[in-house]
């Protein structure tokens, strides 16, 4: 059995999609996030150990690291598909806003990599890390003032952490734009309104976590090996195309 990949943010959206594409690969994952429920029943459904932890807890990342490589040594990978949606203008913003994006998103993916880089680095051939930043940080959008300085910080992590840890583990990250997830949820409340954004993009439509699975799948995986320091956008093309004038 190979060593299992662990998941931060498995409960649903993202996370949970890249964990059912991995399952199907025939790769064990074990996955952590703070809400029980819904973090047993996607465990309980692909036949996943799991964790219940919250990223802004040091002490809970490194129970989850524990739990996931239990009676092993070695982690295969580590995928952090936590996030945050904080969207208002700059006027109204707060240091609590500012500091608790960039506490969950960049501060602790590094705490994940912190954590487990003696199991990753015990890991068969080479270990893979993912994060996940989002479109806004390669386009400037109104009101994402907060959440694109966080994961701004993320995709340098990202760049940072590859150079440092090759050649034993390459560091890579996934960049989407708008997904219909439950964390997005009342941007899209309205069809009107998602239908509206959908069109912002060149492919017509919202992204959905099984468009952004295979790929995370894909660089969490052997067939990658030859990947790292990249940040690839799976956005329906909205950080590079513009179909209309």
């Amino acid at each position: 059995m190979p060593a299992p990949i662990l998941i931060f943010g498995g409960s649903g959206g993202v996370g949970a999609a890249v964990a059912e594409a991995l399952v199907a690969r025939g790769q064990p994952v074990h996955l952590a996030a703070r809400d029980e429920g819904r973090l047993r029943g996607v465990a309980e459904r692909i036949g996943a150990g799991f964790t219940v932890a919250d990223v802004e807890d040091p002490a809970a990342i490194r129970r989850a690291v524990d739990e996931a490589v239990g009676a092993g040594t070695a982690l295969q990978g580590l995928c952090y598909a936590v996030g945050t949606i904080t969207l208002k203008p700059l006027g109204r913003l707060t240091d609590a806003d500012f500091e608790r994006d960039f506490r969950i998103n960049a501060l602790g993916a590094a705490r994940a990599v912190q954590a487990a880089l003696p199991a990753l680095k015990q890991a068969e051939g080479t270990a893979s890390v993912l994060f996940f930043s989002t479109v806004a940080v390669a386009q400037g959008f109104a009101a994402h003032a907060s959440v694109s300085m966080a994961k701004g910080a993320v995709e340098g992590l990202t760049r940072a952490l590859a150079a440092e840890l090759a050649p034993k583990i390459r560091v890579n990250a996934i960049a989407p734009s708008l997904t219909r997830t439950a964390m997005a949820a009342p941007l899209v409340a309205s069809e009107t309104m998602a239908t509206a954004i959908g069109q912002l993009h060149a492919l017509q439509r919202l992204g959905t976590p099984a468009d952004i699975a295979p790929l995370a799948a894909l660089l969490l995986g052997a067939d990658a090996g030859w990947i790292s320091g990249q940040i690839i956008g799976v956005d329906g093309g909205r950080a590079t195309l513009r179909t209309k004038g």
